[in-house]
């Protein structure tokens, strides 16, 4: 496969998307194009799309075969994710929500990013016993030794947005747990209260923007109050 090319920076700063497909990486896809907050957009994804702006770079990609060059870009948004059903194993699960993330975050890192955006999960614990929570919670803590002098990381609860919609597989444990929920809400914690992909993508997106040095958590409650209106 051949190298990305790299890009020249402009006065503007220029980011980097993967997982631009999913609930939360539409949503910021979306975000990272609005105004002139950044001067290019550049998309790592598996599958090729024409771009939709004259500020969008969208190259197909094989994640286990990263390009040798990456681009150079300012800040790095990562919204990779599966479920161990969709995935098929826990091995193939920890290869998509840690392995490559953290690659990626690497590369990036190499290339010159110097600030990172990325979708972890409530529950996010190294130490857990539960695999899903253990293995967000090591990948958090091998992106914030990457090297970035700025890192977000961003732990939603349950996502709510029409999966069907994008052509991915329907989680039944979201669908029923929306269900259950709609008629109470809002008696249910801001801490674990279902959340909206776009109130996530929006409470990331600034974060990043405005990120001091150092690594910085998002909680679900937090995100909650960027709720589109």
């Amino acid at each position: 496969m051949s190298a990305l090319p790299q890009a020249v920076h402009a006065t503007a700063p220029r980011a980097l998307l993967v997982g631009a497909t999913g609930l939360i990486g539409r949503s910021l896809l979306s975000l990272l194009l609005e105004g002139n907050a950044y001067a290019r957009v550049t998309v790592l994804a598996r599958s090729p799309r024409a771009s939709t702006s004259s500020r969008l770079d969208w190259h197909a990609i094989d994640f286990d075969h990263l390009p040798s060059l990456f681009p150079a870009v300012d800040d790095v948004y990562v919204a990779l994710g599966t479920t161990i059903a969709a995935a098929g194993s826990q091995a193939a699960f920890r290869h998509v929500d840690h392995d490559i993330v953290v690659s990626v975050a690497r590369a990036a890192r190499a290339a010159g990013a110097e600030r990172l955006g990325v979708v972890s999960a409530l529950g996010a614990d190294s130490r857990s016993r539960v695999f899903y929570n253990r293995v967000k919670g090591e990948m958090e803590e091998a992106v914030s030794g990457v090297g970035y002098r700025a890192v977000v990381i961003a732990q939603p609860s349950l996502l709510m947005g029409d999966r069907a919609a994008l052509g991915q597989p329907v989680r039944r444990g979201e669908v029923v747990a929306a269900r259950l929920l709609a008629p109470v809400t809002r008696l249910v914690p801001r801490a674990i209260r279902p959340i909206a992909a776009e109130s996530v993508a929006r409470a990331l997106v600034h974060a990043v923007q405005s990120a001091a040095p150092g690594v910085r958590r998002l909680t679900s409650a937090q995100m909650q109050a960027y709720a589109p209106s």
